[in-house]
């Protein structure tokens, strides 16, 4: 009995400490958990942005005093500023690619604006949509025919940076002889102009504002005016970007190609590049051949720099 009441003196003194190890570990890890709280509410926060008072699209005023306009606008900006790695990446290639389509709208009289279009239908990627649309431009073959692009199994034009643009510039100088209004043009090269020709006879109007439309189309022109903006102060939206973050403009040569090319990846290493490297600067090379048994002429691209060269 006496060892019993010994035993009892011993385990009662560990379990009391026992008790209040796990005591203070559980205030420990509270107060791990509320400084980790409060880490967040000091350093991470999301604000709710406010769209611009006045703001111009194509050198037309929108109507941002429109309760319904506002709020477009306000859907777009808080998308594509909260869409934080998709935005990045527009700022990445449009330093690429701005430089070769601003001058190319310009020479066409289209407003600079419509580069912000580009960016919004493929993020200035040579993708394919779901319906079959491809290229920087997003064109359907159809389409992209009758505006002069070749479309076959061996060339594909649309996947043409400078084609493609200059076909871009004739859709869009088309419509803005029909409407006279660039955000009708803007809203045709979503939906066609079909579809806006008939939404303007049955809604009775000629401004784009007072249109409804299905919601990718309503959405669309929201969508380039709110990139527009956040490029004109990406700071002001949160993004800080430094200039060696972006990429940069593609250097290289052009090649004359006037007859048949037996396979590109020969050819390729001829010119000290990978096939690979070929077609990243000429994704609109389909095939590793071209027959091209009408001799039609082709200017490929080959890189300056060296970072492109095989060793």
């Amino acid at each position: 009995m006496k060892f019993g009441k010994a035993l009892n003196w011993i385990i009662l003194p560990l379990a009391v400490v026992g008790l209040l190890q796990i005591f203070f570990q559980g205030i420990d890890t509270d107060k791990e958990e509320q400084a980790h709280k409060d880490r967040i509410k000091e350093s991470y926060n999301i604000y709710s942005l406010s769209p611009p008072e006045n703001f111009e699209f194509a050198g037309s005023k929108v109507p941002m005093e429109d309760p319904e306009v506002y709020e477009r606008f306000d859907r777009e900006l808080h998308s594509n500023t909260y869409f934080h790695s998709n935005t990045i990446l527009y700022f990445k290639r449009a330093n690429r690619w701005f430089p070769v389509i601003e001058p190319i709208l310009q020479k066409n009289g289209i407003p600079d604006d419509f580069k912000y279009l580009a960016l919004v239908e493929s993020g200035l990627q040579n993708v394919v949509s779901p319906v079959g649309a491809a290229g920087y431009w997003q064109f359907m073959e159809e389409t992209a025919k009758e505006y002069g692009l070749e479309v076959d199994d061996e060339v594909d034009e649309r996947y043409h940076m400078e084609k493609s643009t200059e076909a871009a510039c004739k859709y869009l100088n088309d419509a803005y002889s029909k409407y006279g209004d660039w955000a009708l043009v803007a809203a045709s090269y979503n939906v066609g102009k079909n579809r806006i020709d008939n939404e303007l006879e049955r809604q009775k109007t000629d401004n784009y504002f007072d249109l409804l439309l299905n919601q990718e189309t309503s959405r669309y022109l929201f969508r380039i005016m709110a990139v527009k903006q956040i490029f004109a102060a990406p700071e002001d939206y949160g993004f800080h970007i430094r200039k060696t973050d972006l990429y940069s403009p593609y250097s290289y040569d052009l090649v004359k190609i006037d007859s048949s090319v037996e396979n590109w990846a020969d050819f390729s290493r001829d010119h000290q590049i990978s096939y690979k490297t070929l077609k990243r600067f000429n994704p609109w090379l389909r095939q590793v051949y071209l027959k091209n048994s009408s001799n039609k002429e082709y200017q490929v691209k080959i890189p300056t720099s060296g970072d492109y060269k095989l060793n």
